[in-house]
């Protein structure tokens, strides 16, 4: 008798240990997709030394360039392009007027798109910085008002237009649109969102996971995360995050910014 309980007990553990594995290996992309973007959703559609260009949809994309820094070392810096029905928004500049001529040009030529705009989300040169290319090809640049004025006290390219609290521009028959909602990585931080996909462009005011605080030479560390809660309030349906620096995700990005700066 003693000799058939073990087995049986035998058995019972391997079929827990079995039940367990097989949970684990169920749920575990669940889990992951909980978090981030899954790299099988995005793709690499061009990369050279100084631009990569990721598709996340359909319709958006994130630009990624890079910008030499004294204190952080070669800094990735995303943007993000919106393209419907042949015509094209973007969010900050490339870092320098080359990788900008890069990005134009393949909108222009695989997208076949006219880029009606390009938006700077705050002042500092990883959003401005290759915007006199854009000023080349006659693209018109739309800003915080508080952007411009930031931008020329520090002497950095400057924006042409300016708006107080939000733009709402149109790409056939969707709406982008860009929205100061407070203070955070700087005064005049801005996001901006695309409802067609639910994709958020939060710039510098939001972090990826695990990112440190940053640069915070300009930053209201005492409102982050107060805006941050603000933006996560107007936007509830937005499924996909892209930050200034660093890996795309979901929601958690806004969650983890709040909880970094709540400290303060």
């Amino acid at each position: 008798m003693t000799t058939v309980t073990n087995q049986n007990a035998k058995t019972k553990q391997m079929k827990s240990f079995l039940l367990v594995v097989f949970s684990t290996i169920v749920f575990m992309p669940w889990m992951g997709h909980s978090r981030t973007i899954e790299a099988d959703t995005t793709k690499t559609v061009y990369q050279s030394d100084e631009l990569v260009i990721t598709q996340l949809t359909e319709h958006v994309y994130v630009h990624t360039t890079f910008f030499d820094s004294e204190t952080f070392g070669r800094v990735p810096c995303n943007g993000m392009v919106v393209a419907h029905q042949n015509e094209a928004i973007i969010f900050d500049t490339p870092t320098d007027d080359s990788s900008s001529a890069e990005l134009i040009q393949w909108i222009s030529q695989n997208l076949q798109a006219n880029i009606k705009a390009v938006i700077p989300t705050h002042f500092h040169e990883d959003c401005v910085g290759g915007l006199k290319e854009f000023e080349k090809h006659q693209i018109p640049s739309y800003a915080n008002q508080k952007t411009i004025t930031l931008a020329k006290k520090r002497k950095f390219n400057v924006p042409t237009h300016g708006f107080k609290d939000s733009l709402t521009l149109t790409l056939g028959d969707q709406r982008v649109y860009a929205m100061f909602l407070g203070e955070g990585h700087t005064k005049d931080n801005i996001i901006g969102y695309f409802p067609g996909d639910q994709i958020m462009f939060g710039g510098c005011l939001i972090k990826a996971l695990q990112a440190s605080e940053g640069n915070l030479e300009d930053a209201n560390v005492k409102e982050w995360s107060e805006t941050v809660e603000k933006v996560k309030n107007k936007y509830p349906a937005v499924k996909t995050v892209i930050p200034g620096h660093g890996e795309v995700g979901d929601k958690a990005l806004l969650d983890y910014t709040i909880q970094l700066f709540d400290q303060y």
